[in-house]
């Protein structure tokens, strides 16, 4: 018999936690949809009784309010195709659907070729997006951090002013989703899928160039370790690779190579002025301004340069910093519809950080107490612009 002394005996490897163990399985993520739902919920509340009749001289519905503005351009895409050339109207160049980028409006397509009429299928690709993104975000906060921070990112995303979004029929929650999974791949280097959705981030929107760029970065960072370096490269040529082929076909089909930018710059003024008219807008709003959205528009713009310089400092994932700063770059340096760069801002999940940080850390009634205020008045901010406001976002 052989006996075995103390110090020689075997211990078993500890199994090394996974990322959905960390982020509380289907109980954690669950949570993270629940948090999501509640925020839509209310929303619709509000947006139901902000525009009622006893306030609206029209009789609009809360569905018909989700698909103004850009969910028509979307729908046109999605039943009607993209246009062959330039649009005019009394010989003047007109914006048209080449400006809206494929993911979305061929996500919508695809649903209504089920039968499903396209405004309802808008609807259902953007909430079901929006779900994607709950727990996206709750898996980047998690891996970023740990589990509160995960539903603390959850919450005060999806509460933000303008966050209406998410509900509406526009691109944001989708692009938001594809993001933060895109995010969570790089960060557990798991290159192909974070390529693809680099991708498909990319031909999202405008500023998934700066997701690209972003995952080039986390691409490089990784090829100090990686033994098989081409799955890196790869994902990173990948993702970059998705504005310039949807600018490039828009080339092609129009026969100008400036054709997606002469578009954006005839039918909504956006051209990157290097934050001129970001400035202009900033000096005008608080020396003579006397509405109050505009106001309040310029005490975003600038809460979120402040929240973005404090997130800085406290040294994020670099990955996540630079695409936070391009495309903060791009938001702030074109010129365009002043009302909509908090819409724009919202997928910039840097400007979040010290808010999650700070919500992380608290004590968890303290954290709800303060995220139920920004969602209170985040929420309210959102219907009142879709209801009341008559502008676009």
């Amino acid at each position: 018999m052989t006996i075995t002394s103390p110090s020689e005996t075997p211990v078993a490897p500890v199994a090394e936690e996974t990322l959905w163990q960390k982020a509380g399985g289907g109980r954690g993520v669950g949570a993270a949809v629940g948090i999501l739902a509640i925020t839509r919920v209310v929303q619709l509340f509000m947006i139901w009784w902000l525009g009622g009749p006893s306030t609206q001289s029209d009789s609009t519905s809360v569905f018909d309010r989700l698909l103004v503005w850009d969910g028509g351009w979307f729908l046109r895409v999605a039943v009607n195709g993209y246009p062959h050339g330039y649009t005019y109207e009394n010989g003047q160049l007109q914006g048209n659907e080449l400006a809206f980028f494929p993911v979305y409006p061929m996500l919508i397509r695809a649903v209504a070729a089920l039968g499903v009429a396209p405004s309802t299928a808008a609807l259902i690709v953007s909430w079901l997006a929006s779900i994607g993104a709950a727990v996206a975000l709750h898996l980047l906060g998690t891996t970023l951090h740990d589990r509160r921070a995960g539903w603390a990112l959850v919450a005060i995303c999806c509460s933000a002013p303008v966050s209406v979004v998410l509900s509406m029929a526009y691109s944001e929650s989708i692009f938001l989703a594809l993001v933060a999974g895109m995010f969570v791949a790089a960060h557990r280097k798991a290159w192909w899928t974070a390529g693809v959705l680099g991708l498909f981030t990319a031909l999202s929107r405008p500023t998934g160039a700066a997701a690209a760029l972003a995952l080039a970065v986390a691409a490089l960072m990784a090829l100090r370790e990686e033994r098989n370096k081409i799955k890196p490269i790869a994902a990173a040529v990948l993702a970059l690779s998705g504005v310039p082929l949807f600018l490039g076909w828009v080339a092609l089909r129009v026969g100008d190579p400036t054709a997606w930018f002469r578009i954006q710059s005839a039918g909504w003024g956006t051209s990157f002025d290097y934050g001129r008219s970001t400035a202009s807008f900033l000096k005008e709003t608080f020396s003579s301004a006397d509405g109050w959205i505009q106001v309040s528009v310029g005490l975003i713009l600038l809460a979120a340069l402040a929240a973005a310089g404090v997130a800085l400092t406290q040294k994020p994932w670099l990955p996540l910093a630079v695409y936070g700063v391009v495309a903060m770059i791009l938001v702030y340096g074109q010129a365009g519809f002043y009302h909509s760069k908090p819409r724009l801002l919202l997928p910039v999940l840097l400007t979040l950080l010290p808010s999650v940080h700070a919500a992380a850390r608290a004590r968890p009634r303290v954290a709800i107490l303060a995220i139920s205020a920004w969602a209170v008045f985040g929420l309210w901010y959102g219907a009142y612009m879709i209801t009341i406001w008559p502008y676009t976002l």
